[in-house]
């Protein structure tokens, strides 16, 4: 994926669900992984001729694996000229042995809401694609019963921060272009418990769907905006 069409999925994002708002300061959350690093991309790309005026600044929160380096992530933000705060944490280190994905995400999701606070930001961006819209819904089905998935925009009413999910409209796969395009500087979470999730089940299975049945994953996504879900 080139950086033109990066930005034009973005932008549609950020227009059709009016995600900006002139003086926002966004935090653009970067765990180091291609998804975040790829939004850096995209909000300083945009920053620079969106018609409303934005600050962006990236917070990683580190959850205190031995070994992880956010050096090349530093370096990064300094050539696209944005600031960049690690937020040290021993989370890693605090959750159980069995199913710890949910404790995990609260606490991350605690620590850069906290962050972004401190930084005067009102906004968070997350690096949600396409894939994950659909992924989340089909989840929903089958472990819940029910038809949802995470909004463009939720308002926090407990921190009064909003967050954004500007890529809705990117696949993985060009996510996964992009990278190797890009050379993103791309930081290995060092969780143990990455391949073993539902979510990389339920990742598994509609990749399958997709090649039994090309198409599959556009028309979820179609659903997902058309079929009147609530916050869509």
């Amino acid at each position: 994926m080139k950086l033109q069409r990066l930005y034009s999925l973005t932008r549609q994002a950020l227009d059709q669900y009016d995600m900006i708002e002139s003086g926002d300061r966004i935090a653009v959350g970067i765990s180091g992984g291609k998804d975040s690093l790829t939004l850096l991309y995209a909000m300083s790309g945009l920053q620079r001729f969106y018609p409303k005026s934005f600050t962006l600044t990236g917070i990683t929160v580190d959850l205190g694996y031995n070994g992880t380096s956010f050096t090349e992530i530093d370096k990064l933000c300094q050539t696209l000229g944005i600031e960049y705060h690690v937020v040290n944490t021993d989370i890693g280190e605090m959750l159980p042995e069995q199913k710890p994905c949910s404790l995990c995400a609260r606490l991350r999701k605690g620590a850069l809401n906290q962050k972004a606070l401190e930084l005067g930001c009102n906004k968070i961006a997350y690096a949600h694609h396409m894939d994950d819209v659909i992924e989340t819904l089909m989840m929903s089905l089958i472990y819940e019963g029910r038809l949802s998935c995470f909004w463009p925009v939720t308002a926090m009413e407990d921190t009064g921060l909003t967050v954004i999910r500007p890529m809705l409209f990117v696949p993985e796969a060009d996510i996964i272009g992009f990278k190797n395009r890009y050379q993103l500087p791309v930081v290995a979470s060092g969780c143990p418990y990455e391949e073993e999730t539902e979510r990389a089940y339920v990742k598994e299975l509609i990749r399958q769907l997709n090649l039994h049945t090309p198409g599959v994953k556009k028309r979820l996504m179609t659903a997902v905006i058309h079929g009147n879900l609530e916050g869509w």
